[in-house]
């Protein structure tokens, strides 16, 4: 790849750039300080995601990561357990924060492509003893990063809240990708989310902002949220630079995420027919596609390293799997190339 070429970049789509909407949006913005709630730009995003989650209230963090934690602190008391999917990314990304920050232990159990059975969400819930810690919290990922973009069939979401709710356990979720779930079902968002206590989702993914994600819940929730926000110093000022960024992303970017669930699909029917790679491409469903090495004389650090010399980006999670992610910034035409890129490296690496 020359120096001045742009790669293919595959790692995820956190590396979506604004688009020039959003950066007149940021240049326009009418700003205020909103420790003081006095962001007109912030209190209407906090407003629109509110509405759009069929939520009171909603509230801006900086990142997704802030977000998960601030909703297990305010729905938790130190001491007890939260059952989650073992590769989720509050248990797999977050830096044991909730142990940190919220005093409470981590309950994973195993899942299928990231999705939990309720039955064994039911068993893994603690018996009431004194000397037992307590089930505090259930945590879902929808979609499911580790998944492969996998997305959470309504039947289980419901049965699992309904769980929950039966159990006086409260429930979060990890939405950060709750809008690739949308599009892809053809569903409001509010009716994959509706029996959860607390949501996080990201403008940040696909969505292209350059930053932000929103907490929404119940006023009361949020009120308590605000507070361990700024615990975790994420009390900001003049934020509506960012916020209609925010707004730009919810009113422009929802739709055509479709896009990028077809030029995930295309990628991942080309690994297919490529040699020394495996997928099944039927089990993606949203913008992630992950696939593994087989009979390559080298493992995914090298394979990864080799793909990036010719332009490509991706990210290895072990040494045999890749993942790769679309976003608005590749197109149809990007996505060939990748594969004319992997089927190069390939043979040039099969045993």
């Amino acid at each position: 790849m020359k120096m001045e070429e742009k790669p293919i970049d595959l790692r995820s789509d956190t590396v979506t750039r604004p688009t020039p909407a959003m950066r007149e949006a940021m240049m326009n913005a009418e700003v205020g300080d909103d420790v003081y709630l006095e962001d007109p730009t912030v209190n209407k995003l906090q407003e629109t995601a509110a509405a759009l989650f069929k939520r009171e209230a909603a509230l801006f963090v900086p990142s997704g990561t802030m977000g998960n934690e601030v909703a297990i602190h305010i729905l938790t008391q130190p001491g007890q357990e939260v059952i989650l999917e073992e590769g989720s990314h509050i248990f797999n990304f977050e830096l044991s924060s909730m142990a940190i920050f919220s005093g409470v232990l981590a309950r994973p159990i195993k899942g299928r492509r990231g999705i939990i059975d309720p039955e064994e969400t039911k068993r893994s819930i603690r018996p009431k003893a004194y000397y037992i810690s307590p089930t505090g919290l259930i945590c879902l990922e929808n979609t499911h990063n580790h998944g492969g973009g996998s997305i959470y069939p309504l039947e289980l979401i419901e049965a699992i809240t309904s769980l929950a709710r039966n159990e006086g356990i409260p429930i979060h979720l990890d939405g950060a990708r709750i809008f690739n779930a949308a599009v892809a079902l053809n569903r409001e968002v509010s009716a994959l989310t509706k029996g959860f206590d607390t949501i996080m989702f990201c403008l940040s993914k696909g969505l292209s902002a350059p930053i932000g994600s929103m907490l929404v819940g119940s006023r009361e929730l949020i009120e308590k949220a605000r507070i361990a926000r700024k615990i975790l110093g994420g009390g900001m000022r003049q934020v509506g630079v960012l916020a209609a960024a925010g707004l730009v992303a919810l009113r422009t970017m929802v739709d055509r995420l479709k896009t990028d669930h077809q030029n995930a699909t295309l990628l991942a029917e080309g690994i297919s027919r490529i040699k020394g790679l495996r997928i099944d491409p039927t089990t993606v469903e949203t913008n992630i596609v992950i696939f593994q090495l087989e009979r390559l004389k080298a493992d995914a650090q090298e394979f990864a390293h080799q793909l990036r010399l010719r332009g490509l980006l991706c990210h290895p999670f072990d040494h045999i799997t890749i993942r790769m992610v679309t976003h608005k910034d590749v197109n149809r035409e990007d996505i060939l190339k990748a594969l004319d890129i992997m089927e190069t490296v390939c043979a040039e690496l099969l045993q």
